[in-house]
């Protein structure tokens, strides 16, 4: 059975349930501290910062948080960590060719998810939403 560290879980709660873009930037840099600066999880943090850049405006740094993100991501299996990271990479991927593309065809910001496949993992998930963590305040 696989376990799962509770900043991950949150971190998929922010980005999933909350769309706080800002909160799985925190909760993951602390994850991706503790971790020995995994890519892996840096990846992820990349593009919930690529999402927070854009939905504040920032289309440069969103494009930039994004390329990093995705040439991280693309080295693990499509499979790892309870996710679908293929899907999160393929979506990735067409969000930023849209972003490069904005000037040309304006488009709003909108949220990608993360999609969970292992059930441990969904359960965690169920547990913090029946119990939020107390917002930090940014």
């Amino acid at each position: 059975m696989t376990s799962y560290d509770r900043l991950y879980v949150l971190f998929l709660y922010y980005f999933n349930d909350l769309r706080d873009y800002f909160e799985c930037h925190e909760v993951m840099e602390e994850l991706w501290l503790e971790e020995g600066r995994n890519p892996l999880y840096q990846g992820l943090l990349q593009v919930a910062v690529g999402l927070y850049h854009h939905g504040n405006g920032n289309v440069s740094g969103s494009i930039k948080l994004f390329s990093a993100g995705i040439d991280k991501l693309e080295g693990f299996p499509s499979e790892i960590l309870g996710i679908d990271l293929g899907r999160l990479v393929q979506e990735s991927r067409d969000y930023l060719g849209r972003l490069r593309q904005i000037e040309e065809v304006p488009f709003a910001p909108y949220d990608l998810d993360i999609a969970v496949l292992d059930e441990v993992l969904m359960a965690l998930i169920e547990e913090v939403r029946q119990n939020p963590p107390e917002p930090e305040g940014h």
